[in-house]
């Protein structure tokens, strides 16, 4: 069983923040709200998104799973005003969701579950830095270094307290510093790690500029990334493996 009302800003965030990784997803179904974990094909960069129940206007479930194209439930929900509600009702018979927003009406197939990829086990990695960064910070990194490689380093300098952001191309280099004041809060540990730029640059574009982003690094070591959404009332967590630099 899942009935469920939500707004479209809403609807389309949570969507948006799992589609920049993969094209289709199991979402459960949990009575306390709706939870996905997703991997790329790539084995590359994961998702682990919670929505809790008080996200919506109105929620019921009872703990099942769906399978979901990502991009239709997008165009869909791409339909409604940001304001708009959107109203969600499962067909436990025919495996459809039913969906209205404002009088239209739209029946949406859903995937079987067990077809689609295994869902990660999240590792719970205990990270000796933390940086709490703004997320508009992150893009302007992830910006500047999109312009001269394909390849972002993050670090935190423990001595200077500082976190920085390097990235090196053929014939120029981006390098930028954060420091203590510059940030919302830091952890200073050892960390520089390397990163392919194309998973990041997916994900900072579910990144809200205007909201607090706290990322987690180590010593060629994954970054987890973690924000709200939904005022506070979704989380979502991405985890980014490195590429390991060979001398």
């Amino acid at each position: 069983m899942f009935k469920a009302i939500v707004s479209a800003d809403t609807l389309r965030t949570t969507i948006d923040s799992v589609s920049v990784l993969v094209d289709e997803c199991k979402i459960h179904l949990e009575e306390d709200g709706l939870s996905i974990k997703a991997v790329d094909p790539a084995n590359v960069g994961m998702v682990d998104l919670e929505l809790a129940a008080e996200a919506f206007e109105s929620y019921e479930a009872d703990g099942g799973v769906i399978g979901v194209n990502l991009d239709r439930l997008d165009s869909i929900a791409g339909m409604a005003n940001a304001d708009q509600l959107v109203e969600m009702e499962l067909d436990e018979e025919t495996r459809k969701l039913h969906i209205q927003i404002d009088g239209l009406e739209y029946t949406l197939a859903l995937i079987d579950p067990d077809s689609i990829r295994q869902e990660p086990d999240i590792p719970d990695l205990d990270l000796p830095a933390n940086v709490v960064i703004e997320g508009a910070d992150i893009d302007r990194a992830v910006t500047a270094a999109d312009m001269v490689s394909d390849h972002i380093a993050l670090g935190v300098d423990e001595g200077d307290e500082l976190f920085y952001v390097d990235a090196e191309g053929d014939t120029d280099d981006v390098h930028l510093e954060l420091t203590r004041e510059d940030l919302i809060d830091l952890t200073a540990g050892p960390a520089h790690s390397l990163f392919s730029l194309d998973y990041l640059k997916d994900m900072n574009k579910a990144i809200p500029n205007d909201g607090e982003v706290s990322v987690e690094l180590g010593e060629e070591f994954p970054v987890k990334l973690h924000f709200e959404t939904a005022e506070g009332l979704g989380e979502v967590s991405y985890m980014l493996a490195p590429r390991i630099q060979s001398d």
